[in-house]
């Protein structure tokens, strides 16, 4: 039973992906696969098993890209270890463990929908051929210092906590970078909330990432091959090599 409900899980990602890649315009998907190649590619990104982040340097993350296992410090005294496939894991607040079920079932929701959102903002260059995004080629713009750009609508088909936003992406021309971006709450807005940039690309082993974003920007960025299991399984684990 298990091997069949996967092997449906898999059509269904297939028929949505279909879907959206065929409402998605050639030129705009030639754009983004442009795109994951001057990140490091597709199998460098898959290869990458761990990336940590401070959000905004506020929220930390360490994400197990294979497992699905996620490590979230809300900065409030909250330490969220679960798995974001099964939404089930254990949660600690101010040292101690959340045990009510109503209130541990709370803390896992807001460390899943923190991580939906703050992932989003480290790696959505490699997330423009997901399933269920359609992308269209909307116009030829420049990036905030004069240089010229390509600009992506991104929408989504049922997919996400928030599909009813829309996203126009900036690509630069030559280095085929995303240089920024705008947000629109609901995609037919004639206007975004929000304009900003994606900018001081680095290398992180054989792929790349963005950490700031105007006046704010992530902290602690890292990506691991290898990290101890405690930081998944315990609320106090070895210190993580990061922010040295």
């Amino acid at each position: 039973m298990a091997k069949a409900i996967k092997g449906i899980a898999l059509i269904w990602l297939t028929m949505a992906s279909a879907v959206a890649q065929d409402a998605s315009d050639p030129k705009a998907i030639e754009i983004a696969d442009q795109v994951m190649t001057a990140l490091g590619g597709r199998e460098n990104y898959d290869n990458t098993r761990y990336l940590t982040w401070r959000f905004f340097g506020r929220r930390l993350h360490v994400w197990d890209k294979w497992t699905g296992n996620i490590r979230y410090e809300d900065g409030k005294g909250a330490i969220i270890l679960m798995n974001i496939n099964t939404k089930q894991g254990k949660v600690w607040q101010d040292g101690e463990p959340v045990v009510e079920e109503a209130a541990l079932q709370e803390k896992l929701e807001q460390g899943y929908r923190a991580w939906i959102n703050d992932s989003y903002w480290l790696v959505m260059p490699y997330k423009l051929r997901d399933p269920g995004v359609t992308l269209t080629y909307v116009r030829e713009d420049k990036t905030e210092d004069g240089r010229p750009a390509d600009v992506l609508s991104l929408t989504f088909d049922n997919v996400g906590v928030t599909p009813n936003n829309k996203y126009e992406v900036y690509v630069d021309k030559e280095t085929r970078l995303v240089t920024a971006w705008s947000f629109f709450t609901n995609a037919g807005d004639e206007a975004p909330r929000f304009k900003l940039p994606w900018s001081n690309w680095k290398s992180y082993g054989t792929i790349m990432l963005a950490d700031s974003f105007g006046e704010r920007g992530h902290k602690d960025v890292a990506a691991f091959s290898e990290l101890p299991a405690a930081v998944f399984e315990k609320p106090d684990p070895p210190a993580l090599p990061i922010g040295k």
